[in-house]
């Protein structure tokens, strides 16, 4: 006949019980929505004379209505230009933002309705052209302690 050492049978009991929490909470995250959803982004755009998208169109919704700053950074990490900051932007409302290529922070905006119910936003800023490379946006939730959120994919800036 064997015998089972108690401390044995604690430990695997233990196990199980976590494992069945890892479970639940797995399931929970899974079905939780992101902060930041449905980014969308024009893959490659350029603000030149010749260019034909002379603007990178980029828009995303979010999960909680709060305040943001959104920024271009490059493929270093660095941020290039700060399009908005501290902007409400509505729940589950896809807020649309217009890039033209330039380093440095807006200064002042234009506000134009779009399809659907969208809102643009097209900032005016007046620094140098960014260089030619790859691009990322960065949207800081505020609400959430400052949060930032990087979109899935990058976008091309050409400069020919």
């Amino acid at each position: 006949m064997t015998r089972t050492d108690p401390l044995a049978r604690v430990v695997f009991a233990a196990l199980v019980i976590a494992c069945f929490v890892a479970f639940i909470l797995t399931q929970r995250l899974k079905h939780t929505p992101t902060a930041v959803q449905r980014f969308q982004l024009t893959p490659v755009f350029s603000p030149t004379p010749a260019g034909h998208i002379k603007e990178e169109l980029l828009s995303f919704k979010l999960a909680h209505a709060e305040k943001v700053t959104v920024t271009i950074i490059d493929s270093a990490g660095n941020t290039v230009a700060t399009l908005v900051r501290n902007r409400p932007v509505a729940r589950y409302k896809q807020f649309s933002l217009r890039w033209d290529g330039r380093r440095g922070t807006a200064h002042s905006y234009t506000v134009r309705g779009g399809a659907h119910g969208t809102t643009i936003v097209v900032p005016a800023i007046s620094g140098r052209p960014a260089p030619a490379g790859e691009y990322r946006v960065r949207v800081t939730l505020h609400d959430q302690h400052d949060r930032p959120v990087l979109s899935p994919s990058s976008f091309t800036l050409v400069r020919k």
